[in-house]
């Protein structure tokens, strides 16, 4: 009895022995779980506003993927009476990088992006375009309107390109390389333009606008350039300033007047009105982009678009 009670326990024994040895072989026969991937993060994108589309066209070809780029004003909207609103600081205070044309075009915004200044990067695109080169209609005051001289406006676009560099060097190579596309690009359009403006006979070469906007450009292309207003909005016309214009209309025959997209053309009605008077039929030669770019997705809804759109407009009417 004792060697068969013996012989039992020690089976039970080598059994229990088998079934660990054969748990743990299991165990040991599983694979090791992979460890959990950890999602990779994108870097954010610069945040970039600009006051006026014109400067945030060239910002947008400039940073390319890198950035988004939002302007405050959109199209028909007159820099020279914007005031900021409240989504507008909001805008600006989540910015990396704001860029404005300054020589007094935001005039209203002045105090607002001197505050934004003193936290984050904030630059005036007109800054490195040498004084002599800038047109002084005023004592001390310097007209704000350079990108009507395309050659002058690649000053603004090497600014924004060394800015996004500085701020994003890890992208410095592709900034570099969009500008460069870009700027041969505005030289193009530069050459295009003087072509285009000269193929206008010389005493027909007059352009009269709703406000004197297009003094860089009249330098620049050699076209006679007037405005009914002076070089801000703010200035208003008076009924003296009206009867002038259409006297020297009448007397040199001019046959069209121009609106712009941004300022009211009732001024410029005026001078079609003041003008039939006189026996002389005026004509609205079409409506140009001043301070304001055309609607995106619009051949004007861009810096190149918007000046060739003014560019035939006024070739059209003159001829």
């Amino acid at each position: 009895m004792k060697i068969a009670k013996t012989l039992l326990l020690v089976a039970f024994a080598l059994f229990w022995m088998m079934q660990g040895c054969e748990k743990s072989s299991q165990e040991e026969a599983k694979p090791t779980p992979a460890p959990k991937k950890v999602a990779e993060t994108k870097p954010e994108k610069l945040r970039v506003v600009a006051t006026v589309g014109m400067i945030a066209d060239l910002a947008r070809r400039i940073a390319g993927e890198h950035a988004t780029v939002d302007a405050l004003m959109g199209p028909g909207t007159d820099p020279h009476l914007y005031k900021a609103r409240e989504k507008d600081i909001r805008a600006l205070s989540k910015a990396d990088v704001i860029f404005y044309n300054g020589l007094h075009l935001e005039g209203k915004l002045g105090d607002v992006l001197d505050k934004m200044a003193r936290k984050k990067t904030v630059t005036a695109v007109a800054g490195d375009i040498p004084r002599e080169k800038l047109r002084e209609p005023v004592a001390g005051g310097h007209d704000p309107h350079v990108w009507f001289n395309v050659e002058l406006w690649m000053f603004a676009a090497e600014k924004i390109r060394d800015v996004l560099a500085e701020k994003d060097p890890s992208h410095k190579a592709e900034y570099r390389t969009n500008a460069e596309k870009l700027l041969k690009e505005m030289k193009q359009l530069h050459e295009w333009t003087h072509r285009r403006i000269a193929s206008i006979a010389k005493e027909r070469r007059v352009l009269i606008t709703a406000h004197d906007a297009f003094g860089y450009f009249g330098d620049a292309y050699d076209i006679d350039v007037m405005g009914v207003q002076g070089i801000s909005t703010e200035d208003e016309a008076g009924v003296k300033d009206i009867n002038r214009m259409v006297s020297l209309i009448v007397d040199k025959k001019i046959k069209a007047v121009f609106v712009e997209s941004s300022v009211s053309q009732k001024n410029v009605e005026a001078l079609v009105e003041g003008c039939r008077a006189k026996g002389h039929e005026l004509a609205i030669g079409g409506e140009l982009f001043s301070d304001a770019m055309g609607a995106a997705d619009t051949p004007g809804g861009t810096y190149i678009g918007m000046v060739r759109h003014n560019v035939d407009t006024i070739v059209n009417a003159l001829k």
